[in-house]
């Protein structure tokens, strides 16, 4: 512009310098000659400028156009449709912290010290809402909790004047600013803080200064459980809180309701019944920083039988009972009853094996354990049974052999082939043995009895024989066929009775 006004300013000069060539005669045609000319230049000008104007112009439209186009873009996302051009500058994210920052005075305050640094305990009050109960883990022995923690203070620095009285509400980002409790779970494993779509952190703040600081957090724990009465038992687990950096002299944790500080959705387990949800308080101590207010989350978790019913009692029953299964088969048939007891003996075996592999490696004897290896005793003896049938069959025959109550021809490998190793190629005659014919070498002298002098029974009155224990044992092992009937007897009752025993002492 400077430079078309000097160009103007000479083209003006110009018609001077030519006004003086004009004869001075007529003061009237000059004044004329100059009006024209002057009318000229400002057509000029004007001419010059115009287009220029019109540019400007139509690029600040365009520009104005164009930023419109994309508030109103924004705005329909966030709104539904309806744009409000007023308000898209006070509604941008960094305006409200700003207002907010001014509002609370953050700027002003050091929020790295606790409220009231230098005087008494600030009191926090807490209180838990447990969701859910993820997942309990009985070989790591810990247990995944999803919980909602809020936190319950007062700092006079964060007041601000309100005509409504009421609170505000922020997100994380406020939060990073200003102090919050250090709150920290005890015997954690893992913890995180849900972070989709956003953190899920709350912070609300009254106008007196009380302040509501809520996050929703899942944590890992530990759990010391006891598996003496497994898999009848009933775990105590806690959750424990308390500040890392402020011991009791700087912050006092509560239980912001007392007992009804702790509230719980519908919880259901597979493999647990939760009997009951409780809070305490306590005090731990630490020798170099001093006494620390801790809060204990308690439940008590009681298994459920019916899963190990299944899947361990009932299975090693029926092993058990197939195991006597032997009992009824004939003596004589080593492969069915050595087969047989052999099946049983390496199942329970498996069951074992299963059944520990799931669970820790303690160094204490289980429930379930005593179970098992009693049951697998049963098994083992019903095998250790038949084996000693056999043994004193075998001897019971090489007795009658060596007194001759057998014929001369009977040969011990002929009972094996009855016993089943060699049916296909020797044939065995069952038919009743000749009578042996009498010899002097057989004969044999009974001898007289001796007289005694106890007086005959009178009637009515029954003989009982004493036999002596040594005496019951001789006879059952020259009779091998009466253990296979005891054993039918003694072995169910033993089980039984040991069964009667195990659930009245662990249920």
């Amino acid at each position: 512009m400077e430079r078309m006004l000097g160009k103007e300013l000479q083209r003006v000069k110009l018609i001077g310098h030519v006004s003086l060539f004009l004869p001075s005669s007529d003061p009237g045609a000059q004044d004329s000659v100059m009006n024209f000319a002057l009318s000229v230049l400002r057509l000029m000008c004007l001419a010059w400028l115009w287009p220029i104007a019109l540019l400007k112009g139509s690029n600040t439209q365009n520009q104005r156009r164009h930023k419109d186009v994309y508030l109103g873009e924004n705005t329909r996302h966030k709104h539904g449709g309806r744009i409000d051009f007023k308000t898209k500058k006070s509604d941008s994210t960094k305006s409200l912290l700003i207002k907010s920052e001014q509002l609370l005075r953050i700027e002003d305050h050091d929020f790295a010290m606790r409220p009231g640094f230098g005087g008494s305990a600030i009191p926090v009050g807490i209180d838990v809402q447990v969701e859910s109960i993820d997942s309990i883990s009985e070989v790591n022995m810990d247990f995944t909790m999803t919980l909602y923690l809020r936190h319950y203070w007062q700092d006079d620095r964060l007041a601000f004047p309100s005509s409504s009285n009421k609170s505000r509400t922020f997100d994380a980002r406020l939060v990073k600013k200003i102090w919050v409790p250090d709150v920290f779970f005890v015997h954690s494993k893992r913890s995180f803080i849900h972070d989709t779509t956003m953190e899920n952190i709350m912070l609300r703040v009254h106008p007196d200064g009380n302040i509501l600081y809520s996050v929703r957090i899942t944590v890992t724990a530990l759990c010391s459980m006891d598996f003496s009465r497994f898999p009848l038992d009933t775990q105590n687990c806690s959750l424990e809180l308390e500040s890392y950096a402020y011991n009791e002299n700087d912050l006092m944790l509560y239980w912001k309701n007392g007992n009804d500080s702790l509230r719980t959705d519908e919880i259901a387990l597979s493999q647990f019944f939760i009997e009951e949800f409780h809070p305490s308080f306590g005090l731990a101590f630490y020798s170099s920083t001093g006494w620390y207010n801790r809060l204990y989350i308690n439940f008590i978790l009681r298994r459920h039988i019916f899963f190990f019913m299944l899947q361990t009692y009932f299975p090693t029953m029926l092993m058990v009972m197939l195991s006597w299964v032997s009992f009824w088969i004939d003596r004589r048939a080593v492969p069915a009853r050595v087969s047989l007891g052999i099946t049983t003996v390496l199942t329970m075996s498996t069951i074992i094996t299963g059944v520990s592999a799931s669970m820790p490696q303690v160094s204490y004897v289980k429930a379930v354990d005593i179970y098992l290896w009693a049951s697998f005793l049963f098994v083992f003896l019903s095998v250790i049974e038949y084996a000693a049938v056999n043994y004193f069959t075998t001897v019971e025959e090489m007795k009658k052999l060596r007194k001759g109550k057998l014929p001369v021809s009977y040969d011990a490998t002929q009972a094996m082939a009855y016993d089943g190793c060699f049916h296909d190629d020797i044939g065995l005659d069952v038919s009743p043995f000749p009578e042996l014919p009498t010899t002097p070498s057989t004969t044999r002298t009974i001898p007289p009895r001796a007289s005694s002098t106890e007086p005959p029974p009178t009637e009515g009155t029954r003989l009982w024989r004493k036999r002596s224990v040594g005496k019951n044992i001789r006879f059952i092992m020259s009779n091998s066929y009466m253990i296979d009937s005891y054993s039918r007897i003694i072995f169910p009752a033993a089980y039984l009775l040991f069964n009667i025993i195990y659930w009245c002492i662990y249920s």
